[in-house]
């Protein structure tokens, strides 16, 4: 669970943004901020999709976040940066205010720069490296609660503790389950997978809203398919047969539901592709649909495989 590819820390600070926009705009402008809305992340153009964009309507201005893993990239971040802007401005026709959020400290991290300069062209943008701010305003706030595993802190296992203990003090059962499901998977970034596990209950990060009874309504059907075949081939492969089924079954649920969600329903071929998909497939399929905002972009998907 810890070990999760770059693209999944990504769409899960795009997920926390989203959800929490006004939260995030304070966080990182300073500043208490009335009504704010999410716009689509989608610029035009030559296609390319931002990770998070606001807008903050008594200011009069956007808000976009890069949340970045991993600082290389083609083109580099600060001609991109430039371009996100250019095509902001241009949609929008407001000022555009520009966050590239560094996850994890490395020595490319340390020396990006917060600016693009090339002959008369100058654009600037703000650059946070998590592992520099202060973890208090995000231990204070549910929503901003999961980055606070990557700030500042010495030692750092004292911060995962406190982290730990903010979620536990979260009343509301469904919102409890998902900061410690999101804490966690970022924390993977930072600390030893059996120093997570001593410090959240395991039994939250299953019942969060990542996986709830999902997963397990798939295990206990693959369990019950193996024990099945284990009666004539032999305990031992029917339980294995019957966990990799129940994975799959937990996947396929899971992937319908949110698919269901962000789509709307399914239409009965959709839906019968999507069964078809491996596990694998299905873990890619779950990353990408972060990013879909209409059943086109599922059958553009579909057909992409």
């Amino acid at each position: 669970m810890y070990a999760a590819s770059s693209m999944a820390y990504d769409n899960l600070c795009k997920y926390l943004s989203e959800k929490y926009p006004e939260q995030f705009a304070s966080w990182l402008l300073g500043q208490v901020l009335g009504h704010v809305e999410v716009l689509k992340t989608e610029l035009s153009i030559e296609p390319i999709r931002a990770d998070s964009v606001t807008l903050l309507g008594t200011q009069e201005r956007i808000l976009h976040l890069e949340f970045q893993l991993e600082v290389a990239s083609d083109p580099p971040l600060p001609l991109r940066m430039l371009d996100y802007w250019v095509r902001l401005h241009r949609r929008y026709r407001l000022p555009v205010s520009q966050v590239i959020v560094l996850l994890k400290a490395t020595p490319a991290a340390a020396t990006l720069e917060d600016e693009f300069r090339l002959e008369g062209t100058q654009h600037r943008y703000q650059v946070v490296r998590l592992w520099e701010k202060d973890p208090q305003p995000m231990l204070q706030d549910n929503a901003l609660l999961p980055l606070a595993v990557l700030a500042s802190t010495e030692p750092p296992s004292q911060l995962l503790s406190q982290v730990a203990t903010q979620v536990s003090k979260i009343e509301e059962a469904a919102e409890r389950q998902e900061v410690s499901a999101c804490a966690q998977v970022l924390a993977g970034l930072r600390f030893d997978k059996q120093l997570i596990r001593q410090l959240f209950r395991e039994d939250v990060m299953r019942e969060s809203v990542i996986y709830q009874e999902i997963v397990q309504e798939g295990l206990q059907q693959g369990l019950q398919q193996g024990l099945q075949q284990g009666l004539q081939q032999g305990l031992q492969q029917g339980l294995q047969q019957g966990l990799q089924a129940g994975r799959q079954e937990g996947e396929l649920t899971l992937i319908l539901r949110l698919l269901s969600r962000r789509v709307g329903s399914l239409t009965p071929e959709l839906e019968a592709q999507i069964r078809e998909l491996s596990v694998t497939q299905l873990e890619n399929l779950g990353e990408a649909l972060l990013d879909f905002s209409a059943q086109a972009d599922l059958v553009t998907w579909l057909e992409s495989r």
